[in-house]
């Protein structure tokens, strides 16, 4: 078995032996020609001149091998290799020139060429065939070759699928990024229609709260529950009646006016009164602060303009409601409210005044213009 590996030519062996074949058959093609051309000139002695020169033609080429990368040896061979190339070129080439047009033959044509072209395909490809090596040397470099094969195919395969798995992306991520871009375009339309819409419903809302506002008894309106809720109709607004001491006081007549008010006064706070329904009474303090606007008023504080407005409001709201300033005041400082009589007799006017116009006009501040221009000098600090 390993006499029959022996003689397995190896690819160099090989690559030499088809040389040799294409040289020895144009050297026989050579041999042919020059002899039909040198034959009428020399005779019998055409033959030895036309085999010497192809047959050491031969011998070079051969030689030229053997001679391997050894510079100082080879460049003799090469150059009578050469030479003897241009000698048996030159022999058809020369009978082709001065036979003319009318002596064309192909196989004259052909043999130069072939007899150049063969000693180029010799220059070319023996340098690259290397030195000769033994068996076991070849299998080591052949095992090292596929080895080094075998990593640059997986390298080729390896960038390969890199390559794939970054045009996938690429394209996946202009996707992603396409889309999202039209979300966001989407989400900040919406938003501007959405704020758009919310400004304009809030200017309108806001001319209404400011042109019509609510007053007190609809806060006053108790919702229903779902658990104590009875199937029952609202009371009817009734008029507050007041106590008989206080219809009978010192300092009322008979039409239940304070002295030094006008006959009209009396008879205007009870028409008042009978108007206002009895859900609007027992309003909170909280509730009218809350419908207001303003923080709760707590006894003992310094109020706001605000505060006291619905501090006094919220007198007006009780069942026995004070009918002068004087009464305000009195009450105002029972309930521990801080503030001076100046402040609460001008808030008490101006809640008076809208009082008279909302129920029509009436003479209520009459009582009080003269108590006014006395107390002008006795006013209260703040407390």
């Amino acid at each position: 078995m390993n006499t029959i590996k022996n003689l397995r030519p190896s690819p160099r062996g090989t690559v030499l032996s088809v040389l040799g074949l294409v040289t020895l058959g144009v050297a026989i093609l050579s041999v042919a020609v020059s002899y039909q051309i040198l034959e009428p000139a020399f005779g019998a002695w055409a033959v030895p001149v036309v085999g010497a020169l192809d047959a050491l033609w031969c011998v070079f080429q051969a030689t030229e091998i053997l001679a391997g990368n050894n510079r100082r040896r080879v460049w003799r061979v090469q150059a009578a290799g050469l030479t003897l190339t241009f000698v048996n070129a030159a022999i058809p080439t020369a009978d082709l020139i001065l036979s003319g047009p009318g002596g064309f033959d192909l196989a004259v044509v052909l043999t130069p060429v072939a007899i150049v072209f063969t000693k180029l395909a010799w220059w070319i490809a023996l340098p690259s065939l290397g030195r000769r090596a033994s068996a076991k040397t070849r299998q080591a470099l052949d095992s090292k070759r596929q080895e080094v094969d075998d990593r640059l195919e997986e390298m080729e395969a390896e960038a390969a699928h890199r390559v794939e798995l970054l045009r996938t992306a690429t394209s996946l991520e202009k996707r992603v990024s396409k889309e999202e871009t039209r979300y966001r375009k989407a989400h900040l339309k919406m938003q501007q229609a959405t704020t758009e819409a919310l400004h304009k419903q809030a200017q309108s809302t806001q001319a209404t709260v400011t042109e019509k506002a609510l007053p007190a008894s609809v806060a006053a309106i108790r919702l229903p529950d779902l658990g104590t809720w009875t199937p029952t109709a609202p009371p009817l607004p009734t008029a507050p009646v007041l106590p008989a001491a206080d219809r009978d006081a010192p300092g009322t007549d008979d039409m239940g006016s304070h002295a030094g008010q006008r006959g009209g006064v009396g008879n205007g706070d009870h028409d008042r009164h009978t108007s206002r329904d009895a859900d609007r009474d027992r309003v909170t303090l909280e509730q009218l602060a809350t419908v207001t606007g303003v923080p709760t008023p707590e006894p003992g504080e310094q109020l706001t303009d605000g505060q006291l407005d619905v501090v006094l409001r919220h007198l007006r709201y009780r069942d026995e409601p004070p009918l002068s300033y004087r009464q305000a005041v009195a009450t105002f400082r029972e309930s521990g409210y801080v503030g001076s009589e100046k402040r609460v007799r001008h808030a008490w006017g101006a809640l008076m005044s809208k009082e008279d116009t909302t129920t029509g006009p009436t003479e209520t501040a009459g009582a009080d213009s003269d108590d006014v221009d006395t107390d002008d000098d006795s006013e209260d600090a703040d407390a």
